[in-house]
């Protein structure tokens, strides 16, 4: 029963697939064709030239096992303390040297243990967090991978836990939210919300605050839990799940929200961005761009990808649309990360693309070993690091 929501929101999704064949709406969610077919209008967007204006430099790759090919978990690595940790499917969990590339340490699970990594990893407080497909969640030592402690949910873990306060809150796909003790993975309390009938694939971590943990929810709302006890204190909607049927009403809220000083920014599949009053929950601005990905966040702007393929910049003060860049029609891409002045997407067919902050012009392309990309670029210390769906990982430079 532990996989019944899963395959339950599985089957619906496919019934409307087969029930709206050439729906290029369904289409983008689960991975561009690259297959042409001329004269049809719903095809992904030719990429044109551009004439590069920042140089990028190819810094290092290198692979953290098996990717997660069409399961459609968007996993991503993480940095800290001036190491990438990456997981993948049937690879286990690897941590690199940022700088570098050189890997540092290693886990893997026991083969006959059948454990497949799908979410994360998360890292904080001297630990790195990831989740299993069967609801197991995996603590190991930072410094030197060696395992901790394990516990278990009961659904699919697809998103990185957040890791603070002496807990490891877990965000399964069941719509759950489980604490566990940081030191020795007891659980500590779990919160759960409804998830919709129908929804997109996929869901982001938590994101935390001095007390507060704040969750991104199916339904297109946003959640703040207590932290010491899971008590619910506000919930806000980012979009209205409205529309006549169950496709016109998603409105999932995918990517992990940001939170910068007081301020929590969070942007839904309805093309809905909003910023909050993070400790009360009171609304800000609300703008009518954004998406399911992950939102970038510079000194003035935010940047967010809709379900279309098109990238916005938004005014951080007030919402505004700054400017919009529309050729990537239909590439299925990712959530935005910030690297200097310019924000970084990249698309379904293994391209990354840079474009300007200013005004959201092209200056620079590269690709990643020519496999989709579906996780958001991590950006730290100048260096943008890009995952694939195979586990492949590329670090860039801007010279």
């Amino acid at each position: 029963m532990k996989h019944r929501s899963m395959l339950l929101r599985t089957s619906v999704v496919l019934l409307c697939a087969a029930s709206l064949a050439g729906c290029s709406t369904i289409k983008g969610w689960f991975g561009g064709d690259k297959k042409k077919d001329d004269g049809k209008p719903n095809e992904p967007a030719e990429l044109t030239d551009i004439t590069p204006s920042v140089t990028v430099q190819k810094i290092w790759s290198a692979n953290a096992g098996k990717g997660e090919g069409r399961i459609g978990v968007r996993q991503g690595p993480v940095v800290a303390d001036g190491r990438v940790f990456a997981a993948a499917i049937e690879g286990g969990v690897h941590a690199f040297d940022l700088q570098t590339g050189k890997q540092v340490w290693e886990y893997r699970p026991e083969k006959k243990a059948n454990i497949r990594l799908s979410g994360g990893p998360g890292v904080g407080e001297g630990l790195v967090v990831v989740g299993g497909l069967d609801g197991e969640v995996i603590a190991l030592d930072a410094s030197t991978g060696e395992e901790k402690w394990k516990a278990h949910v009961p659904n699919e873990v697809i998103a990185a836990p957040a890791i603070g306060m002496n807990s490891v809150f877990v965000r399964s796909n069941d719509g759950r939210v489980t604490a566990f003790d940081a030191a020795s993975g007891e659980r500590r309390w779990f919160w759960v919300q409804e998830v919709p009938m129908l929804s997109l694939r996929g869901n982001d971590g938590p994101v935390l605050g001095p007390g507060f943990v704040f969750i991104g929810n199916d339904d297109g709302t946003v959640s703040a839990l207590s932290a010491n006890d899971g008590r619910p204190m506000w919930e806000q909607p980012i979009a209205q799940p409205e529309g006549r049927t169950e496709l016109d009403r998603m409105a999932d809220v995918d990517g992990t929200p940001v939170l910068e000083g007081t301020t929590l920014f969070a942007t839904s599949f309805k093309k809905q961005t909003l910023a909050i009053d993070a400790p009360s929950g009171r609304p800000m601005w609300s703008a009518e761009h954004g998406g399911a990905g992950r939102i970038g966040m510079a000194s003035d702007r935010l940047v967010v990808t809709d379900p279309t393929g098109s990238v916005f910049g938004l005014d951080k003060n007030s919402g505004a649309a700054l400017w919009s860049q529309p050729a990537l029609a239909r590439r299925n891409v990712t959530g935005a990360a910030v690297q200097g002045d310019f924000a970084v997407v990249a698309d379904f067919d293994g391209y990354v693309h840079w474009l300007k902050l200013d005004d959201g012009a092209f200056a620079a392309r590269e690709r990643v070993g020519g496999k989709a990309v579906k996780a958001a670029p991590v950006v730290a210390d100048g260096i943008a690091i890009v995952q694939n769906v195979n586990g492949e990982l590329t670090a860039f430079r801007l010279q």
